[in-house]
């Protein structure tokens, strides 16, 4: 199996390859990461999630411009310096950043503590898998954005083109179709709409789907809350109301932390005290320590899901139709709620930063945001 993370090496003729192999040794073996060592050999680079090039000495700058075209021919990674320092190593991975800038590439110089370099690296691999599992996702729009969707279009070239992204869009009548005359109502119907799905999933080869929900209402008198939950947790992305940015976000987070989170909306908001409730009719069932069944909040049709999420960090994610802006907000869970007046999962967070709470009545994206648990900010605006 490949590795996650190859570590190349550049090294300058002038100095004693004996002495420079002991101290790259101790170097690589100082920091806290599982790698495997390409050395000098580039045939391979940019096989692997993460590709480090290590560069050992000073004089390395121009061999370094003599590779890269056939390194981008390979690779459309940042380029990730990692230097120890010694022999002059800094000053020509400065030169290099600086040539790279210059010609418009991106790229970082990895140095510091042997505790900085080992919690960056994690990081920047935890980052390239991401970028990695996004670059073959297949999403599904099943039906159209719902009618009341009026800001969240979205143009599937740009998404291919900044993600790896494939939208494929999937006639609600096909869903509709396949429920047909074996509609029925409470669990058992929401089960089957949850296995009609599932097929769909199979048929179109898709790692996840937005649904057009609301037409079931009508068509099957049932919801797919309980699908989406199951589906969900089960490590598909499945969103709501066809809403493809809220898939969108959900797809990033999900590639990120192997979880994509509670789509909701905000149901009332403090600005004073950055107090704030989110609420929606279904939530991953492996994001809450247990949930109840109700039935859908508008409609009363059909299966809704109450669910009780651990009380914590959470992080409040969404990104533009065009994936050109993001929101990202820290707060604190500080208990779920369920008022007979709103969608059944409910969720009162408290902001960290209250100020941030302006965000959703001044510039919002959209009306829905997705709740992860845990605190997350710093991972997240790195991959942006």
């Amino acid at each position: 199996m490949t590795a996650d993370i190859a570590i190349y090496t550049l090294t300058s003729a002038l100095h004693d390859e004996q002495a420079i192999a002991q101290e790259t040794e101790s170097f690589l073996g100082s920091i806290d990461i599982n790698y495997c060592f390409r050395g000098s050999d580039y045939s391979d680079y940019g096989s692997h999630p993460l590709c480090l090039i290590y560069i050992r000495t000073g004089g390395t700058e121009g061999i370094f411009r003599q590779l890269l075209p056939q390194l981008l021919e390979k690779s459309r990674q940042p380029f990730y310096l990692l230097t120890s320092g010694k022999n002059n190593s800094l000053a020509a991975s400065m030169e290099i950043l600086s040539y790279l800038r210059q010609h418009q590439t991106k790229g970082e110089i990895i140095h510091g503590s042997r505790t900085y370099i080992s919690q960056r690296i994690s990081m920047l691999r935890q980052l390239s898998i991401a970028r990695q599992r996004l670059h073959s996702m297949r999403l599904g729009i099943i039906g159209k954005p719902s009618d009341w969707l009026i800001a969240s279009d979205v143009d599937y070239d740009i998404v291919k083109a900044k993600t790896g992204i494939e939208l494929v869009d999937i006639p609600i009548q096909q869903l509709l179709a396949a429920i047909g005359g074996n509609a029925k109502e409470g669990i058992a119907g929401a089960n089957h709409i949850y296995e009609t799905l599932k097929t769909l999933l199979q048929q179109y080869q898709l790692q996840g789907f937005t649904l057009r929900c609301f037409d079931l209402l009508t068509s099957a008198r049932s919801t797919g809350c309980l699908a989406l939950a199951k589906l969900n947790a089960e490590g598909y992305i499945a969103g709501c109301e066809g809403d493809i940015p809220a898939m969108l976000t959900m797809a990033i987070a999900h590639s990120l932390f192997d979880i994509s989170g509670f789509q909701a909306n905000p149901a009332s908001i403090n600005t004073e005290t950055g107090e704030m409730v989110f609420a929606h009719c279904t939530i991953p069932l492996n994001m809450v320590e247990h949930y109840e069944l109700d039935t859908h909040f508008e409609s009363g049709i059909g299966i809704g899901i109450r669910g009780y999420m651990k009380e914590g960090p959470v992080t409040i994610f969404k990104v533009s139709a065009d994936l050109s802006n993001h929101f990202i907000a820290e707060g604190q869970l500080l208990r779920n709620e369920a008022e007979p007046s709103l969608c059944r999962t409910q969720q009162v967070i408290l902001l960290s930063n209250s100020s941030q709470a302006n965000y959703f009545l001044t510039r919002p994206i959209g009306n829905h945001h997705i709740i992860l648990p845990g605190h997350h900010k710093n991972l997240l605006e790195l991959l942006f």
